[in-house]
């Protein structure tokens, strides 16, 4: 199995620490813009690295010890805590939902087919596409979370198809509290944190709240945000540090005495044909991950064959990449003896694409005012001319339709337009431009249209008038 695999390949625990850590994560930071960064680095039982770099949105100097959101990292935190219910004997990974929480009801009916299993490697049916989450009113519970899911439909049939969904893990969040007795957040602390020693680790659930700003990426800055307001319970609302990130990597080895070794097996091994397991994705040869976006941070965590582990969190939020998982990928070449290479983000590169497309915008907007009337006097036909307005429609459509494309971009996740301007705020940008733009111009055209209609009119009265003048005069 996967996770054995990972346990017995660990080279020794004494293996030299790679001594450049410091060195790339700066590099990545100076290279790509990024403000602040944490990372662990565990080897078997031992802790390589755990630091901080760059500041946050407050301008505060990240440790290890800065306590930062890892967003849908959590989720391999909440299949922990589903399986010690398993273990226990106190829930069935292959029962029906239902069996613990009655309540829970889709609109489809074939909802009551979903079992717990199928939550935790999110092949319940349940999809962003059938349901998007993003765009509804948020809950303010985990039984809220369950019962908004009365007007849910599926995408699939549960149990065929994989779709990543957050609310998969919040009914399996409000599994454990039922079944638990305990609200979610304080049995994660007493059940995993602190038998851990995760002693700073809590959700957004409870206090401390002392979270900062993060940022988002427009055109090449980096814009301090607040993080939106949605609902992040069970799974993706952890916020821990470095120091315990690096606690939680080892205790993926055996279980760190939270878990046995069979269950943390379990939740790193995909069924057959798949490669999504229990908050882990496997990826060959046998490396083990899973990513998390905020739209103000993101977050990664990695497990390597050679018994290496890796955590990232970073300021910056969900955007075309994840700055944290870029991040992690190349310390992991790096702790692999490789030399990872320097890119800046996808999101910077485009950016700058839409840079000198806004550019042209302005340039095509100011070419179309300038010759408005040569394009009035060409058109002899009010219908023709009005076609040949309705291009300029064109920017604002896909500006009002932005969420729905970019729920293409992001594999079915729809959002709101505030959401969208938070991943990319170029792209709207540029669509803005290229809307007003396009208005401009079109009401330049317009004007001149209907300058030139009335202009023969004006001169045809003033013919009219100057022969009944001639006419009086004569008489």
């Amino acid at each position: 199995m996967l996770a054995a695999l990972l346990l017995t390949t660990a080279t020794p625990a004494g293996a030299a620490p790679p001594r450049d850590i410091d060195g790339y994560v700066r590099a990545y930071l100076d290279h790509t813009g990024l403000p602040g960064a944490t990372v662990a680095v565990t080897h078997g039982k031992d802790v390589v690295r755990v630091a901080g770099y760059g500041h946050d949105a407050a301008g505060t100097p990240l440790t290890a010890s800065t306590r930062l959101p890892i967003a849908s990292v959590s989720k391999s935190m909440t299949a922990f805590a589903v399986l010690q219910l398993a273990e226990a004997g106190r829930l069935g990974l292959d029962q029906p939902v239902t069996r613990y929480l009655p309540g829970f009801r889709l609109a489809d009916p074939r909802g009551a087919k979903i079992t717990v299993r199928m939550l935790l490697d999110q092949t319940s049916g349940m999809a962003d596409s059938a349901f998007p989450d993003l765009t509804l009113p948020q809950p303010h519970t985990l039984a809220e979370a369950v019962t908004r899911l009365q007007d849910a439909q599926l995408a699939d049939e549960p149990g065929t198809r994989f779709h990543y969904h957050n609310p998969n893990y919040e009914v399996a969040a409000r599994i454990v509290e039922v079944v638990a007795g305990q609200p979610f957040a304080p049995y994660l602390r007493a059940r995993l944190f602190q038998p851990l020693g995760m002693t700073s680790s809590t959700t957004v659930d409870e206090p401390p709240a002392d979270l900062s700003p993060g940022y988002v990426r427009a055109f090449g800055f980096a814009i301090p945000v607040a993080e939106r307001d949605w609902f992040t319970g069970g799974s993706h609302g952890v916020l821990t540090t470095a120091e315990d990130l690096a606690r939680w990597l080892i205790a993926q080895r055996d279980g760190g005495g939270v878990l046995s070794p069979s269950s943390v097996a379990l939740a790193h091994t995909p069924a057959p044909g798949r490669d999504y397991a229990f908050g882990w994705r496997a990826y060959p040869p046998g490396q083990l991950s899973h990513s998390g976006d905020w739209f103000s941070h993101t977050a990664a965590q990695i497990l390597l064959p050679d018994g290496h582990g890796i955590a990232v969190t970073a300021t910056t939020g969900l955007a075309l990449d994840n700055d944290a998982e870029t991040l992690a990928q190349g310390l992991a070449t790096l702790v692999e003896g490789g030399s990872p290479e320097l890119a800046l983000p996808a999101g910077v590169i485009a950016d700058r694409v839409l840079a000198s497309l806004i550019l042209l915008s302005v340039l095509l907007a100011a070419l179309g005012v300038r010759h408005a009337r040569r394009w009035a006097a060409r058109r002899t036909s009010p219908w023709r001319a009005g076609l040949r307005l309705l291009p300029c429609l064109v920017p604002g459509v896909a500006l009002v339709l932005l969420p729905e494309l970019m729920g293409v971009v992001f594999a079915g996740r729809r959002g709101t337009f505030g959401q969208v301007l938070y991943v990319w705020p170029g792209v709207v940008g540029w669509l803005g431009s290229a809307t007003l733009g396009a208005l401009v111009v079109a009401a330049a055209r317009v004007r001149a249209l209907v300058s030139g209609r009335q202009r023969p009119r004006r001169e045809e009265s003033a013919e009219t008038t100057g022969v009944v003048a001639w006419g009086s005069e004569s008489g």
